[in-house]
């Protein structure tokens, strides 16, 4: 894009953004962010972007999974690793499911801001600014932690550096040899509640001795001990974005070096806006979140603006609606679709629609409802004739009581023992896990119902 400059979101009307006191010290964090290698690489992102224009026409699926919000004081090695771990093992069994490869996307090395509700927040009568993640301020409740500070965003993008760097070794160290996944995939479905889901474990077993029996083995195929993991985040601090981008030396375009692919907030995408510029103008895929607000005309702009070339891959739609009202959202918006004759990813985000306070007075998710909103996915893209291309969850490794309900039946008066997120509450290991496996059945629900048609 040769008329687009990474600076053009600045005349831009901006929102969900902090007002820094010191711009002198602002532009000091820029000048030195600029000089820092950016976290990934063009290559990397045309090569996701070609996985997601396979997920388009429904050969791929799309994972994507991470916190809701990355916390400078809860990062470790361990944290990453059985993040990393869940996701292989719930990308395994969706494979299984769809029959098809699973891309997989986590939300990490780079999710540390965070769009609020409101500018504000009360305590005990003492209004102060709301917590915006620890690239902007601090979550503590002081006028002090609540300063926005440029500094933060150093810290953030070598936490996000160090991250990338162990994924990296994850990826192609054995960690993710596909034997070894399965065998933490089976202690999950040894337990008592989790029978419904120890016959397709079973059935992947067999797969996978047929396997070594054919001589395919870890020694003979590379691609069972190694698998490609790629980054996202909301695209929400665009200074930070700015100073992370440069141009491919190969294309001559702008890549977001900050991650392989930044999305548009439900609550940033206008049209006219500075997120939707700067987001316009980089090489990477391009999220774009969907809630009930979304109109057909907004969306017909942002399907013109964002891939005016109609690039397969370029552009994921992910709706997130609420339990109840997909039905009565997302036809609409794929009929726009339909219309404008647009390529798009479509991927389902069950948690940001399903947000409670609980009765013990904390903010959670229930599984029933994050399940519910799934299922209504599937059945739309079914009903309609259209290709759902993956799921979008907030979750983590850790075993924490942030979302109710599932197969260790979490309940409110759980909440509190493990409560640990900064931002909204995320899935479990297990409760991930058995969502994978309860996706994997719509996945094959959905490929019997095609292929009955076809037959038919």
């Amino acid at each position: 894009m040769s008329d687009w400059q990474k600076t053009d979101w600045r005349s831009k009307p901006r929102v969900q953004m902090p007002d820094y006191t010191d711009p002198a010290a602002l532009a000091a964090v820029e000048a030195k962010l600029a000089q820092y290698p950016p976290l990934v690489f063009a290559g990397e992102a045309r090569r996701l972007k070609r996985h997601l224009g396979a997920a388009s026409r429904g050969e791929a699926f799309l994972l994507q999974g991470g916190d809701c919000a990355e916390a400078f004081d809860q990062f470790s090695a361990d944290g990453i690793r059985d993040t990393f771990k869940v996701m292989l093992q719930m990308a395994m069994v969706l494979t299984y499911g769809a029959k098809v490869p699973v891309i997989k996307l986590g939300r990490m090395a780079g999710q540390f801001a965070k769009p609020r509700s409101a500018p504000f927040e009360t305590v005990d009568g003492i209004e102060l600014p709301s917590y915006r993640g620890d690239i902007i301020n601090e979550l503590a409740f002081t006028p002090e932690a609540r300063i926005p500070d440029p500094q933060k965003m150093l810290q953030a993008y070598t936490q996000a550096a160090a991250t990338l760097n162990l994924l990296r070794a994850f990826s192609t160290g054995g960690y993710a040899d596909v034997n070894q996944v399965h065998r933490w995939t089976l202690g999950f479905v040894e337990s008592d509640q989790a029978q419904a889901y120890r016959e397709m474990a079973a059935r992947i077993s067999d797969t996978l001795d047929f396997m070594k029996a054919a001589g395919v083995t870890q020694e003979t195929a590379h691609t069972l001990q190694s698998v490609e993991f790629y980054t996202s985040h909301e695209s929400l601090l665009l200074e930070y974005e700015e100073a992370l981008t440069r141009r491919d030396s190969t294309s001559g375009n702008w890549l977001a070096g900050s991650g392989h692919m930044i999305w548009i907030g439900d609550r940033t995408r206008q049209p006219d806006g500075a997120h939707v510029e700067f987001c316009r103008g980089v090489l990477n895929p391009i999220g774009l979140k969907c809630g009930p607000s979304m109109t057909s005309e907004d969306l017909k702009v942002l399907l013109s603006r964002l891939n005016p070339e109609n690039e397969a891959g370029r552009l994921t739609l992910i709706a997130r609606f609420g339990a109840g009202k997909v039905h009565e959202h997302l036809p609409r918006l794929i009929e726009t679709v339909r219309q404008e004759g647009a390529n798009v990813v479509w991927v389902c985000d069950p948690m940001h629609g399903n947000t409670i306070k609980s009765a013990s007075g904390f903010k959670t998710r229930p599984f029933q409802s994050v399940l519910s909103e799934v299922r209504e996915f599937f059945a739309v893209h079914q009903a309609e004739g259209t290709i759902p291309g993956g799921v979008h969850f907030e979750m983590t490794g850790q075993d924490v009581t942030e979302c109710t309900g599932g197969l260790r039946a979490v309940t409110d008066e759980d909440l509190s023992a493990r409560y640990h997120t900064a931002c909204d509450p995320r899935l479990n290991a297990s409760q991930s896990l058995e969502l994978a496996f309860l996706v994997a059945e719509e996945l094959q629900n959905l490929r019997a119902h095609r292929e009955s048609r076809q037959a038919g």
